[in-house]
């Protein structure tokens, strides 16, 4: 069996208030495989938390900050599976089209079932969920919070 990989969000500025997610190939090869792309060319380093709203979710991964762009590689074929959206599932955000996730993810703040099935799962915070909870509110936040550098390890 491979090694665990993780996504680690910085969303400190080097104060430890580090997410660490557990990527899961097993479930979304494809998205794993474009997170760690994305995150080893540095896309997310100084990325916003774009669309954060309470008891739902907290969005980023738009290097322009409104929640309409995305990186410059093809959109991803869907590869939902049957993980729940429960706190702490990192999930690919994508459009109405179910084969349109670029670079965009979210992160649930709790059971969010009605996702289920409609959204590729690729991750699981694993700590520093309380770091994903204190992101600054809003669509956009006024101050919004931000990944200061994301790395797989």
């Amino acid at each position: 069996m491979a090694d665990t990989l993780t996504f680690t969000l910085d969303t400190g500025d080097g104060t430890g208030k580090d997410v660490v997610i557990k990527l899961r190939p097993d479930l979304a090869p494809g998205h794993v495989a474009r997170i760690t792309e994305l995150a080893s060319e540095g896309f997310y380093d100084g990325v916003v938390f774009h669309r954060v709203i309470p008891g739902f979710m907290a969005q980023g991964g738009d290097p322009t900050g409104t929640g309409m762009g995305g990186s410059d590689k093809p959109d991803l074929k869907a590869e939902f599976n049957a993980e729940p959206h429960s706190e702490g599932t990192c999930s690919m955000a994508r459009s109405q089209m179910p084969d349109s996730a670029n670079s965009q993810f979210f992160i649930c703040f709790e059971d969010a079932e009605f996702l289920d099935g409609q959204y590729t799962v690729w991750g699981q915070v694993q700590s520093g969920m309380e770091h994903v909870h204190a992101l600054p509110k809003g669509e956009p936040p006024a101050q919004p919070g931000k990944i200061v550098k994301a790395t797989v390890a």
